[in-house]
C-alpha cells in the first residue's frame, strides 16, 4: 500500500491540549467513512486516549464510533483527514516523533477470511507548525 505516505510533512499542530496531523488514505481509490475503522495517533512515544481521537474529512468532525455507519462522506485520494486528539505536547521540544497507525476496509475485495482488511503505519519528524 502507499503507508510512506499516510502523515503529511508540515501538518503537526497542537493547540490546549489538542494535537492534530493531517492523514492522506493508504490506497488507491476513495473509500466511504464507514471503511474508516481506526486508528492511533502518538507523539514522542505518548498516545493520545482512544476516546479523544476525532476524524475530519470535507468539513466534518466524527468520533470513530460516529464513522461507523457513515456512508455519506468519502475520503478521496487526493484530499488530506485531519486525526486530532488529547495529547498536550511538551514544548521545549522543538522536533516531534509523530506515528499514525490506520486501519481501513476495502469494501470491494473479499478473502476467504471476509472484507479485506488492512492495517498501515507511518512514522515523521516534523515541527510543530504555527496557525
Amino acid at each position: 500500500m502507499i503507508a510512506d505516505r499516510i502523515i503529511e510533512l508540515g501538518t503537526l499542530r497542537s493547540h490546549g491540549g489538542q494535537t492534530a496531523v493531517e492523514v492522506r488514505i493508504p490506497w488507491y481509490r476513495a473509500l466511504p467513512g464507514s471503511c474508516i475503522a481506526g486508528a492511533t495517533l502518538s507523539v514522542d512515544g505518548v498516545e493520545a486516549p482512544a476516546d479523544s481521537l476525532r476524524w475530519g474529512m470535507n468539513g466534518r468532525t466524527f468520533s470513530f464510533d460516529e464513522l461507523v455507519q457513515e456512508t455519506d462522506e468519502w475520503w478521496f485520494p487526493l484530499d488530506s483527514a485531519t486525526l486530532t486528539g488529547e495529547l498536550p505536547l511538551r514544548e521545549e521540544i522543538t522536533e516531534h516523533e509523530v506515528r499514525v497507525e490506520l486501519k481501513v476496509y476495502i469494501p470491494y475485495i473479499i478473502t476467504d477470511h471476509g472484507v479485506l482488511h488492512i492495517e498501515e503505519n507511518d512514522t515523521k519528524t516534523m515541527k510543530v507548525e504555527q496557525r
